[in-house]
């Protein structure tokens, strides 16, 4: 799974990958700040399940704190899009190029209205934000039209006489950006379009086809930015009042980056996600001011920087993942360290789904599987669900 950020140049894309990474892409307010695409590891929360079994986890990859287990997701921050990416202007080609195999986009919007379309700072509120969210559906859309006109010509020339053979083929064509059986089946039958042969497409049934793919296959959140300035609110507002279908959250990239450094440092003590933090040392003046800001105008005021909960909302409720624990060998690895993994399951995952995710080996060998919770012996065929502890028993 991947987690594409897009977004104008210097709406604070860059800054919400540092915050959500802790890692340094570069940051300025120039356009095309991020030339190469930016890969690092974020983190969405699940409650773990050691104290379910009286037992001290320790994780192989990402952390545990508090009985919260952050589980680890990668995170791509590419080039900032500018009207025209479709046609190649700017950094487009390379844009969506990089965003092919994402999952899901979360669009990080200047929600203040200081940042133009070109990624020039202007004043406060002289830029109307909602054309961000309006250019990018735009750009993205024509350049799912674009793929699947280059490929129309294939289309014609194959024999679907079935619904399943003309899924299949078009599958094989548009794997390339991501698309899948389901997402294109729903985009179909939202259009109306299952039951129609190629030829009988019009030039609009294309246009229809290519934005309902769009959002099936590579689903929006909007992550309004900066949304402690003046105006910003409104504005997130009025984003979400003019695109019902889309999920905005107002957050303050720069706030969870202060705060993270700050943690790291040992200057506070901070949970991603949470409304307080706690002071374990002085600072100087410069860094007091700051903190005291983000506490008063961020987490009071909002309940959080925003940015874990947009984290947490894209995977759980936008793609639906969920979480499951591997729970054989009496819940120890061979090094006698409890619950040390956690995977990130699809919907609709079954057990032997989750064997073949553990090794392909377990996967072949797949006898049957045990729900270490309820001690309940389950097929390969058996439905997991969020924060079960399965262990695969295999012959091998």
């Amino acid at each position: 799974m991947q987690i594409g950020l897009v977004g104008a140049p210097s709406s604070g894309k860059s800054t919400f990958f540092n915050a959500a990474t802790l890692l340094n892409a570069p940051m300025a307010s120039y356009p095309f700040t991020t030339i190469e695409p930016n890969k690092g590891m974020g983190f969405v929360r699940v409650k773990c399940i050691d104290k379910e079994f009286g037992v001290q986890c320790n994780p192989r990859t990402g952390y545990c704190k508090n009985g919260t287990r952050f589980v680890p997701i990668e995170i791509i921050d590419v080039a900032g899009l500018v009207p025209g990416a479709s046609e190649g202007k700017g950094m487009g080609n390379q844009f969506l190029s990089d965003l092919s195999k994402a999952d899901c986009l979360i669009h990080v919007v200047d929600a203040s209205g200081s940042t133009n379309d070109k990624g020039e700072s202007v004043g406060a509120g002289s830029f109307d934000p909602v054309n961000f969210v309006e250019f990018l559906e735009k750009e993205i859309d024509a350049w799912f039209l674009g793929i699947i006109k280059k490929n129309w010509v294939k289309f014609g020339k194959l024999p679907v006489d079935s619904k399943a053979k003309m899924l299949e083929a078009m599958q094989q064509n548009l794997s390339g950006i991501g698309a899948t059986d389901k997402t294109i089946e729903h985009a179909l039958i939202k259009g109306q379009l299952a039951e129609k042969k190629f030829f009988q497409w019009s030039e609009q049934d294309k246009e229809t086809f290519a934005t309902n793919l769009r959002q099936s296959s590579k689903p929006i959140v909007i992550a309004a930015n900066k949304i402690d300035l003046p105006g910003a609110e409104k504005n997130a507002e009025r984003i979400q009042k003019k695109f019902p279908h889309l999920k905005v959250f107002g957050c303050s990239a720069v706030s969870e980056l202060v705060l993270k450094r700050a943690a790291k440092e040992g200057a506070i003590e901070y949970e991603p996600g949470n409304k307080t933090f706690a002071e374990l040392k002085q600072v100087d003046e410069k860094q007091k001011k700051g903190i005291e800001y983000i506490k008063t105008n961020v987490l009071e005021k909002f309940g959080s920087t925003g940015i874990q909960q947009i984290l947490d909302t894209t995977v759980f409720d936008i793609l639906k993942y969920f979480a499951v624990f591997p729970a054989g060998g009496k819940l120890q690895d061979q090094h006698g360290n409890y619950i040390p993994d956690c995977y990130l399951m699809p919907p609709e995952s079954t057990a032997l789904d989750f064997a073949f995710r553990l090794h392909t080996d377990i996967g072949n060998g797949f006898i049957r599987a045990i729900d270490s919770k309820t001690k309940m012996v389950v097929g390969k065929e058996h439905k997991l669900k969020h924060r079960d502890a399965i262990e695969i028993v295999f012959k091998g």
